[in-house]
């Protein structure tokens, strides 16, 4: 029999699996090693103790989260030429954004930078620039719009509007997310790992893209 070839990477993948599963304290090197079919003692070929395997997944979390783009600079030189009404060219990107954690690597990343943010300060860190990133994306493609004359706000809105759309982005996601989850809870039948081969659900994604919807349409006067 050929000897599986187990890597440092595979390992991380296997961890935040069983975490989005469990959660990160509560996987255990027996779990990982259960999903790569090792020995657990095989995982000391690559990591000295559990904490190295958690620091190195942090790592690569922030490596991979930085990958997860909001708004891309293609975006904001096509909203220019958008035919679309503000609201719904923000809602486009905002949903796009929703499907890239329908599947790996993000899903399993996202789960568990933010179960971790509250208990370990590199986890807060790598949450909070990515808050900050998305918030900056926000504002730039609010500031395409203003300078087109497409929307008018006022100063203290076009500060207040990206925050608030991001703020609620979030908490949508972290639902939409763990009706995803429960689904596989439910559906235990359907085996490890499947929770990250779930094909997106249109009508559960437009479910908690409706409160985003809504705060859009009212959130700022479009100028036609």
């Amino acid at each position: 029999m050929a000897r599986k070839q187990i890597t440092k990477e595979k390992i991380i993948h296997s961890f935040l699996s069983s975490s989005s599963e469990k959660s990160p304290g509560a996987t255990s090197l027996a779990d990982i090693s259960d999903s790569l079919e090792i020995k657990k003692a095989s995982l000391y070929n690559h990591f000295s103790c559990r904490d190295e395997m958690y620091e190195a997944t942090l790592e690569y979390c922030e490596a991979e989260i930085i990958n997860a783009t909001f708004i891309t600079e293609k975006n904001l030189e096509t909203a220019a030429e958008a035919k679309t009404q503000p609201a719904a060219f923000i809602k486009k990107l905002i949903s796009r954004y929703f499907k890239l954690f329908d599947t790996e690597p993000f899903l399993p990343i996202y789960v568990f930078i933010n179960s971790e943010k509250y208990f370990n300060g590199k986890a807060f860190e790598i949450a909070e620039n990515l808050n900050k990133k998305l918030i900056f994306q926000m504002k730039s493609l609010l500031k395409v719009f203003i300078d087109l004359g497409k929307i008018k706000v006022d100063e203290k809105e076009e500060k207040e509007i990206p925050v608030t759309i991001i703020s609620l982005m979030e908490n949508q996601l972290d639902l939409y997310i763990a009706e995803k989850k429960e689904t596989i809870r439910m559906n235990p039948e359907t085996g490890a790992g499947s929770l990250f081969a779930t094909p997106s659900d249109d009508s559960t994604l437009q479910k908690y893209l409706r409160p985003l919807d809504t705060y859009l349409k009212v959130s700022f006067t479009t100028i036609s």
